[in-house]
């Protein structure tokens, strides 16, 4: 299992991913799920993957083929993110359709999502959901963000905190903090993070961060949250209804 999230918010995109792969508890290993390409000046776009790590290396191979051999449409020649986001659904039908009964005669499941969010010259930042048949759904105002994965230990402080008009900063804030509560609440979640925050209009990903447990950043947020959920917590009365 993984987390993935990605937020669309009137000034950029915040986008994250974990690292953590695991076949049983004795084989634990780490693989990057943040996919980046994106041409400096004229196109940012990044790819989070969640489900198989063979799959989603698969469609990601698939992609970069098509840019390296010139097929087109490819994600370096569309000039739209929702055709750029039709061209990862296709990845993945073309996955499915190459390995999904092989992988039903070994009893496993084609199961895979994945997140794409970024910009192309001429249009605003946006996101996308794609699922495992190869379709997917977009951001919006009212809806500003996805999760893949393991998303539910993440969601509610996203849910409490994050709009539309939320501040860059802000968002990787709180990003980090349903980062934390995914991670101490589910072991097939962690360490290192890989964290993208895009200004609008920028055009480049220079401010990826790779967040590992000794970045004192993370170390300094995960305890200041704790002590603070702790603190509040103590500050709110006791029923009364036994006594």
């Amino acid at each position: 299992m993984t987390y993935c999230v990605g937020l669309l918010l009137e000034t950029g995109l915040v986008m994250a991913s974990d690292s953590r792969t695991n076949a049983g508890v004795d084989h634990v290993a780490t693989f990057p799920k943040m996919t980046n390409f994106s041409i400096a000046g004229e196109r940012v776009l990044v790819v989070l993957t969640s489900g198989n790590l063979a799959i989603s290396q698969a469609v990601v191979s698939h992609l970069h083929k098509a840019i390296a051999e010139n097929i087109e449409p490819n994600l370096h020649s569309v000039t739209n993110m929702f055709d750029a986001a039709r061209i990862v659904g296709d990845a993945l039908r073309a996955v499915h359709h190459e390995d999904a009964e092989h992988l039903r005669k070994h009893q496993a499941e084609f199961n895979q999502a994945i997140l794409l969010g970024g910009q192309i010259q001429g249009e605003s930042p946006r996101l996308f959901n794609i699922y495992a048949a190869g379709n997917f759904i977009e951001a919006c105002a009212e809806t500003p963000y996805f999760q893949i994965g393991e998303t539910k230990y993440g969601k509610p402080i996203l849910d409490r905190v994050i709009e539309n008009r939320s501040d860059l900063n802000e968002a990787a804030k709180c990003t980090l903090i349903s980062f934390d509560s995914t991670i101490r609440s589910n072991l097939s979640v962690g360490t290192p993070i890989d964290l993208m925050v895009y200004k609008s209009g920028s055009f480049t990903t220079d401010c990826i961060q790779r967040i590992t447990d000794s970045d004192p950043y993370f170390s300094m947020l995960r305890k200041s949250w704790a002590e603070g959920l702790r603190r509040v917590f103590a500050e709110i009365p006791n029923p009364d209804w036994c006594r």
